[in-house]
């Protein structure tokens, strides 16, 4: 007889803590049901990974766990004496994304020259769709106007990280999916606080250099600091190539400076200061680390891969958790309708993107890749940016519920897609 691997364990295990959850909700218990589902998503997040085509799930159930504690317990995520847990979703997003850079280069950009047709379809569907169904959403359900206002944010922000590893699972163009992701994110700052204003604005005040700004400090200077550890860590460029990039990015954090004096009102010195912060901060340490890191790991990028891959994974389960437990009540009250219709976002951004390039007759890798690039936005920046422009109890709302349910919804697809070889893929093997 075969035994029973500890991932089956943990399945059975789950199952148990299902029924008692289960139970003591339908005899009237449901508030002591807490402890036993955390026990039940913990013990399925290394269950699912008993079987290849559900491993990919293990983080959603992790997501899953951080929501259900916040949601049981709030006190023990809203703050700890004074110290508001709200304060550290700044840094955690920009280590998140500082972690997206240092996987990346400018050699990412590439796709733009090689495949024009694909990233312009790719960028003008995300930026168009999900911001006109995320307005559409909130007009006819009639949301409060802050949590409105984080549905539309969500469908404003770039594509998310997400959506590239969607793409690989889903037998898609990969290539394509990091470039058209590249693309949203690089030009988020001018495109999301404009989409914001125009579609947002009658639901919450938005101040469109501040928000562009913020998508800077959160998002651009961080993954520019990836990219620069990256330089210098993996060290394949040229020096030519070095010097141009570096000089690139020193322009780039001197003109995101100019907004920052702008938003400010600050003088000359006062730009000054804050440039030289910026490029101290973004600039010289991470080369700093990159070569130190080099020297003493010997090159060894798995460690650096691993140890980047878990603080994002740890930073986005930590923001989940501090802005569910922020919106607890917020959530309750609106908290069935609202999981339905970000469902509803999410589909209507896979089946559009996909709808649209295939209008365009895109390859079938191709419409598989524009269809998780226009449905899965950046969540984490958009959890960021609604503690800048409101309540994060409220705008946050649909930030946090978007995070891990785009993650089943599109694990679910990848699953299926991967079962099927697209034609144009099969075509090409047989040749």
């Amino acid at each position: 007889m075969k035994k029973f691997t500890f991932h089956q364990w943990a399945l059975v295990f789950a199952l148990v803590m299902l029924v008692v959850s289960l139970g003591l909700v339908f005899t009237g218990n449901g508030k002591h049901a807490g402890i036993f589902l955390i026990a039940f998503f913990i013990s399925l997040s290394y269950g699912v990974k008993a079987f290849q085509a559900t491993k990919g799930l293990s983080f959603t159930m992790w997501m899953f766990t951080a929501v259900t504690a916040a949601m049981y317990f709030p006190q023990f995520f809203v703050s700890y004496g004074d110290f508001q847990f709200k304060r550290l979703i700044t840094p955690l997003l920009q280590i998140i994304m500082f972690g997206m850079g240092a996987q990346m280069s400018l050699n990412d950009f590439t796709g733009v020259i090689k495949m024009p047709k694909g990233v312009a379809i790719g960028v003008v569907a995300h930026y168009l769709v999900m911001p006109l169904m995320a307005f559409f959403i909130t007009v006819v359900f009639n949301f409060p106007p802050e949590i409105a206002a984080g549905i539309i944010l969500a469908g404003c922000v770039p594509s998310g990280l997400a959506s590239n590893v969607m793409s690989l699972l889903a037998n898609a163009n990969l290539a394509l999916a990091v470039t058209i992701g590249a693309t949203t994110t690089l030009i988020a700052p001018f495109v999301t606080p404009f989409l914001m204003k125009i579609i947002g604005g009658q639901f919450i005040a938005v101040d469109v250099w501040k928000m562009m700004l913020d998508i800077f400090e959160m998002m651009i200077l961080p993954i520019i600091a990836g990219f620069i550890f990256n330089l210098y860590n993996i060290g394949k460029d040229s020096r030519k190539s070095k010097t141009i990039q570096m000089f690139a990015y020193f322009v780039i954090i001197l003109l995101a400076n100019l907004i920052y004096m702008k938003v400010h009102k600050t003088d000359f010195a006062g730009y000054l200061k804050e440039s030289a912060f910026s490029l101290s901060i973004f600039f010289v340490l991470p080369a700093i680390a990159a070569i130190i890191l080099k020297y003493f790991l010997k090159g060894d990028q798995r460690i650096i891969k691993k140890v980047l891959s878990m603080l994002s994974m740890v930073g986005i389960a930590i923001i989940v958790t501090v802005i569910t437990a922020a919106g607890r009540d917020s959530l309750l009250s609106v908290g069935a309708l609202l999981l339905v219709l970000v469902i509803i976002h999410n589909f209507t951004g896979y089946l559009f993107g996909y709808g649209i390039a295939w209008a365009f007759k895109m390859p079938e890798q191709d419409r598989r890749t524009i269809a998780f690039e226009v449905g899965m936005p950046n969540a984490g920046l958009a959890s960021g940016l609604a503690m800048t422009i409101g309540d994060i109890a409220t705008v946050g709302l649909a930030p946090a519920v978007y995070g891990p349910l785009m993650n089943v919804t599109g694990s679910t697809l990848a699953s299926w897609w991967r079962t099927k070889v697209p034609k144009d893929q099969k075509e090409k093997d047989d040749k």
